[in-house]
């Protein structure tokens, strides 16, 4: 059982362990599928490239006001929803929030019984590269607190 998760994560996996049939959990993925927006095709490039998958995915990642947003894409439909099931549950949560979370959900879902392994191998590849995102994010931001507070002499956090 995975740690307390984030509210829509937490919504997305409850409204999956409540579909007991395995085609309405894949209903359910390609719901979230149809569910994204269209992605750029100028994002699609190696930088948002997922690796590891069989199928062509994509991530992108934004940080505003404190949050992170992503945005993807997936040439497989059920692979797709998968990169949607994410995105609405990881957007707008802050780069620790989406660093910390655990993969394990996924069981909580009941999809890994129905996933291949190579999909369960691509989801937990897309949700790595999200989290590598976020922690690029935190990054950046902690380095430019750190130079803030050396600029005004105060070095309490380095």
């Amino acid at each position: 059982m995975s740690s307390a998760l984030p509210a829509n994560l937490a919504k997305i996996v409850s409204r999956f362990k409540r579909k007991t049939d395995p085609k309405q959990k894949y209903q359910q993925l390609l719901w979230y599928a149809n569910k994204l927006e269209p992605m750029a095709e100028a994002d699609k490039n190696p930088n948002n490239k997922v690796h590891g998958c069989v199928s062509q995915v994509f991530i992108t990642a934004d940080y505003i006001d404190g949050k992170v947003t992503y945005h993807g894409d997936s040439d497989a439909q059920l692979v797709k929803g998968l990169v949607g099931l994410l995105i609405n549950g990881l957007n707008g949560l802050s780069p620790a929030e989406i660093i910390e979370i655990k993969p394990d959900f996924i069981e909580e879902t009941g999809l890994s019984f129905s996933l291949t392994p190579s999909r369960a191998n691509g989801f937990l590849n897309i949700l790595k590269l999200m989290q590598k995102k976020a922690k690029g994010f935190a990054i950046a931001l902690n380095t430019e607190e750190t130079q803030t507070n050396k600029s005004k002499g105060n070095l309490s956090s380095v």
